[in-house]
């Protein structure tokens, strides 16, 4: 699985573990993923959480299969400016159609900042095109 470009790249996520039982990953705090008051977005830190649930999602799934983010729910804790955030991705479980990991996100001393729980859908991937 290529880890580089799209949002991801975008937003500056950096990859730093990915196994069965836990992917990490890290992501800057820089004007670019502040909302209008200043302070982290929301939409980046829940951006971040289904980025990391999906890489490590896909870890589970049988060949011949993707797993597509399906529902994410967010709590936003403690504001940030600045620096990185970091992230920390666990199955709560994983089906053979249907994952759920829990993903905690924190600052540079480990205070929590936000927590999802980003449900995926494992489906065949189809390789043709379709006409929309």
């Amino acid at each position: 699985m290529d880890l580089e470009g799209g949002l991801g790249q975008t937003l500056g996520i950096e990859i730093l573990e990915l196994s069965e039982e836990r992917a990490r990953a890290r992501m800057p705090v820089s004007p670019a993923h502040l909302q209008p008051l200043g302070f982290l977005h929301g939409g980046a830190s829940v951006a971040l959480a289904e980025h990391l649930a999906s890489f490590a999602a896909h870890l589970h799934v049988p060949e011949g299969h993707v797993a597509f983010g399906l529902e994410i729910n967010a709590s936003h804790l403690r504001k940030k400016r600045s620096g990185e955030v970091y992230a920390e991705a666990r199955p709560l479980r994983i089906g053979r159609r249907i994952q759920v990991w829990r993903v905690e996100i924190t600052d540079e001393e480990g205070r929590l900042v936000s927590v999802a729980r980003v449900t995926l859908a494992v489906v065949p991937l189809d390789t043709r095109e379709k006409e929309a």
